[in-house]
């Protein structure tokens, strides 16, 4: 995934190591996220992955991918019958792109279902994560994820967004639901959340289990440019100042565009109290950026692994190290300044980070929450232990999350 931190800092987290060959009588099962009937990947017992592709015509074939599965590229072996073939190391727990480098061209995996990341359709494996059922699909019932299009007046294009309602919700035609809005990554897609976060399994085995309250959870594209305007691209040696132009138009989508949109075609309860926003990596600086500026709008406010930008016209680089300092007084022009009418006003703030994050995560992220918590102000923070800056994190971050919002 081109998050934000694979886009400006060029950072990869993995599991040290080189690839060996798979044991002979190793158990092995192909991977959920495999096409039908496809035996490769296949995860074996100690989460190594064996990957395969028919090249008979090949010179080189590798295989590379995201934060968990390692530090490659792997290079692959061909045999007699013109199979490459590699296993990986012991992989992170959950999911991961990945995609085969094949005489130097980087091609998606056939046997994989393909996944939009890194700004492209691609291949992802889903490794299990032993006792992890919480984002499984579970007995009982579930709430269905809907596609709602809209005409956008911002940017004067047709725009999609995915929209899940709880379990329950055609069956109970008075009942309203409070509202969160959730956001994908950078270089991700309004898919992200359902397909690589399995955020609707999430939602349903939380309320089925009476964790969290039912409510209707909309995933928009986090991308837009305003009619006659460029879109904006995160780049490497991007500043807040240089994105800035692109966040505005994304936040005058959702606030004059998507949210009207939603609550006149939905069952929502159209007011602040009972509507939330959230995001992950790019999303997360997306929602810090719009709903602290908006909080008329938003009483629950959640950044997962979102990057600290505390000045959005700063023009330092995104990737400096170390962050620049957290002052309560002037962050996010202001929003922090008296604690004591934001708690008041704000429900929940919401912060997390995976324990093996880079440290441009870590560091900005903990010193932001140390500040807050030492002003006065509320913020609930969460660390997933061991992952990265991945889909698992994000899980975890939305388990957590979602019991808190709307009580």
């Amino acid at each position: 995934m081109k998050h934000f931190a694979l886009s400006v800092a060029l950072v990869l987290f993995g599991v040290v190591g080189s690839a060996h060959t798979a044991r002979a009588g190793d158990e092995s099962s192909p991977a959920a996220s495999n096409v039908p009937g496809a035996p490769t990947p296949a995860i074996h017992q100690d989460r190594s992955i064996t990957f395969t592709l028919k090249a008979p015509d090949a010179r080189s074939v590798q295989v590379a991918g995201g934060d968990g599965l390692g530090k490659g590229p792997f290079p692959m072996t061909k045999d007699a019958g013109g199979l490459w073939s590699v296993t990986t190391p012991p992989a992170v727990p959950g999911f991961h792109y990945y995609w085969f480098v094949l005489d130097g061209v980087s091609v998606s995996d056939p046997s994989s279902e393909s996944y939009f990341g890194y700004g492209k359709e691609t291949s992802g494996v889903e490794v299990p994560e032993p006792g992890a059922d919480y984002y499984a699909i579970n007995l009982g019932q579930h709430g269905e994820v809907r596609a709602k299009w809209y005409l956008s007046k911002t940017t004067g294009e047709w725009r999609r967004a995915l929209v899940y309602t709880p379990p329950g919700y055609d069956g109970n035609p008075k009942t309203r639901y409070p509202v969160l809005y959730l956001q994908h990554g950078s270089g991700e897609d309004e898919t992200g959340w359902t397909r690589q976060g399995r955020a609707q399994f999430i939602l349903d085995n939380l309320i089925a289990a009476g964790k969290a309250r039912p409510m209707i959870v909309v995933m928009d594209r986090g991308y837009a440019a305003k009619v006659g305007t460029p879109l904006v691209k995160i780049a490497p040696g991007s500043s807040p100042a240089d994105i800035k132009p692109g966040f505005m138009a994304f936040e005058d989508v959702l606030i004059h565009d998507l949210i009207p949109t939603i609550d006149a075609s939905y069952r929502t309860i159209p007011d602040r109290q009972h509507r939330a926003m959230a995001g992950l990596s790019m999303g997360g600086m997306q929602t810090l950026f719009v709903a602290l500026h908006h909080l008329g709008m938003f009483a629950y406010v959640a950044s997962l692994s979102g990057p600290i930008v505390p000045d959005p016209d700063s023009k330092q680089p995104l990737a400096s190290t170390p962050p620049a300092a957290f002052d309560t007084h002037t962050a996010y022009e202001g929003a922090f300044s008296d604690p004591v009418a934001f708690n008041s006003r704000v429900k929940l703030l919401w912060l997390g980070v995976g324990t093996a994050e880079p440290e441009l995560f870590r560091a900005g992220i903990g010193a932001a929450v140390q500040a807050l918590k030492a002003a006065g102000v509320r913020v609930v923070y969460f660390e997933s232990y061991g992952t990265a800056h991945e889909w698992q994190t994000w899980r975890r971050d939305l388990n957590d999350l979602a019991p808190r919002l709307f009580h």
